[in-house]
């Protein structure tokens, strides 16, 4: 039954999704997020740790669709290819695979609820395969995918320490922990740096340095100080020369694969920064998008924005289907749209506040997520503006829907992916009580209890468990209220299975599919996302280990 209103402005009667009471053979997790006796922070300061987690719900074993897991290119029984490694950068080609319309019917598949004191997290979860699960001596896309978060104690009301965790995608036990001191509410990244052929975790450390770690959580270097704004910011990593070695955008830097400073922006980032590498101007390398400005690969100044405060959330797809890329900027004026040479796109979208009132600066300064919506072949983007979650057309401009929400407290964003492969995404937001997934009307299909004061975290969606099935990855942290908080870590899944099949991949908070293979290896030259899937900060349906672009 779809959703009404309640007088407070929340949905009503919509599917609501709590965690199981009781497994067979597992530790029992609850709404409550209780965190385990048997893990906490490591004490040690040298490589990572590793203990059990609380594993909720038994899958039922993994479905692998992806070969015979050996190096061969074709299954000697007459199966289907081998598709643990991939295999070069792949087009969108078109959709077969479809769900029944009645495939929206989600549990909670596990949770996991911290460790020790580390209950409560505020950045978006990753998913990468860092882990050799079924001990072949490679790490690949026949293991079981990992899900990385960082989580801390809370510190009163914010956490600014945390330590990163890797999850079994999907059982939720805890793989190892990392004991170094990080920001609690900066986004970390993955990717492969080094060109090992396995993804290196990265985050923002105290002393405002970034620090990298290998698969397994050994520390592999340690950058000079970047920026004292750091602390809440993204970190993204892409190969802006195309050379083959991937750089790491941190804040208002950019460093190179092994850790040296190569520039800076002279304008500073700010404590919200979420930097996007694109090539903007077509000549093969990659710009980096801040706020208003631009820079090239090399650091000059590609373009600046007076118009636009240097205080915003860049996100870049064909809004207009011209074929050219434009720059979508959530600021706290509000909503604007610039070309690709940044100059500001007349008569097509103006949603600058004037006069916004200074001291609500995240009523629009908020991640954005960009897909059809409505199976009509063309781009909208999702948006919250604090109380309203919505979906706008963009030629021409218009607000096709919106449903009320709850986030005063800050600046939280929001995903979409077509679960049943109709033609049209769903679009998910988690705000301070609540994760939503809601119908192509704005009306709630799901909701899950989850707790948050909304720093810029969003829930992501990938095939965390390797069974050929999307599930949902949502964090949860303190309660506005006081009351006990959602566990740490919650996937849902439908309960049969039956949603299509997602990529193994999450790695960074403006991840667009293109920006990084499915193996966690950085293309050299970065296909141009708005050519194919025209998506951002969305997820992509695969088949046969191909991206695929469900047909409206």
């Amino acid at each position: 039954m779809l959703a009404a209103c309640s007088d407070d402005g929340r949905p009503t009667g919509q599917t609501s999704v709590t965690a199981p009471t009781s497994t067979s053979g597992a530790t029992t997790a609850t709404t409550g997020g209780t965190a385990p006796t048997s893990t906490g922070v490591p004490t040690s300061s040298g490589g990572a740790s590793e203990s059990d987690g609380t594993s909720v719900t038994d899958t039922g074993g993994v479905q692998f669709d992806v070969g015979n897991g050996d190096d061969t290119d074709t299954d000697t029984t007459g199966g289907p290819p081998n598709l643990c490694k991939v295999a070069g950068d792949q087009d969108a080609g078109s959709c077969r695979a479809k769900a029944p319309p009645d495939a929206f019917n989600p549990e909670v598949q596990w949770s996991w609820p911290g460790a020790g004191p580390d209950v409560f997290c505020g950045v978006s979860p990753l998913v990468a395969n860092l882990t050799d699960d079924n001990g072949d001596g490679e790490i690949d896309l026949c293991d079981i995918p990992d899900v990385v978060i960082i989580a801390g104690p809370g510190d009163g009301v914010e956490p600014d320490t945390g330590h990163m965790y890797v999850l079994d995608g999907a059982t939720g036990k805890l793989h190892y922990s990392i004991p170094d001191a990080l920001y609690g509410y900066s986004s970390p990244a993955l990717g492969d740096i080094d060109n090992d052929g396995v993804p290196e975790l990265l985050a923002f450390a105290h002393g405002d340095v970034v620090k990298a770690y290998e698969h397994d959580g050994t520390l592999k270097w340690t950058s000079v100080p970047v920026n004292a704004t750091a602390t809440r910011s993204a970190i993204a990593v892409a190969d802006l020369d195309a050379d083959g070695n991937p750089e790491i955008i941190a804040s208002d830097s950019v460093l190179s694969g092994a850790g040296e400073v190569l520039w800076s922006v002279p304008d500073g980032a700010w404590a919200y920064a979420t930097p996007v590498a694109a090539d903007l101007d077509d000549d093969g390398f990659l710009e980096v998008i801040w706020g208003h400005s631009a820079y090239r690969h090399d650091g000059t100044n590609y373009y600046t924005n007076d118009a636009i405060p240097v205080a915003g959330l860049p996100h870049v797809a064909d809004l207009d289907e011209d074929g050219l890329p434009e720059v979508l900027i959530a600021s706290g004026n509000g909503l604007s749209i610039l070309e690709h040479d940044g100059t500001t796109k007349p008569g097509h979208l103006d949603l600058r506040l004037t006069g916004a009132n200074p001291d609500h600066p995240f009523i629009w300064l908020r991640p954005a997520a960009v897909h059809d919506f409505d199976g009509d072949d063309l781009p909208e983007f999702s948006h919250s503006s604090a109380a309203q979650y919505a979906i706008y057309d963009t030629n021409p401009a218009a607000i096709q829907w919106q449903a009320p929400v709850l986030d005063q407290s800050g600046a939280a964003g929001g995903t979409a992916f077509d679960f049943i492969a109709a033609g049209a995404a769903q679009a998910m937001y988690a705000d301070e009580y609540s994760l939503f997934v809601f119908d192509g009307a704005g009306a709630p299909l799901l909701e899950v209890p989850h707790t948050s004061l909304t720093y810029i975290e969003f829930p992501v969606v990938a095939d965390v468990d390797n069974d050929g099935s999307a599930e949902i990855v949502v964090v949860s942290n303190q309660a506005l209220d006081g009351s006990p908080p959602s566990p740490t870590v919650q996937v849902i899944r439908d309960v049969e299975d039956r949603w299509i099949q997602a990529r193994r991949i999450w790695n960074q908070h403006t991840y667009h599919v293109t920006n990084v293979r499915e193996d966690g290896t950085i293309p050299a030259g970065e296909p141009k996302h708005w050519q194919l899937l025209n998506t951002f900060r969305t997820q992509a349906q695969i088949e046969g280990g191909a991206v695929c672009d469900p047909p409206g």
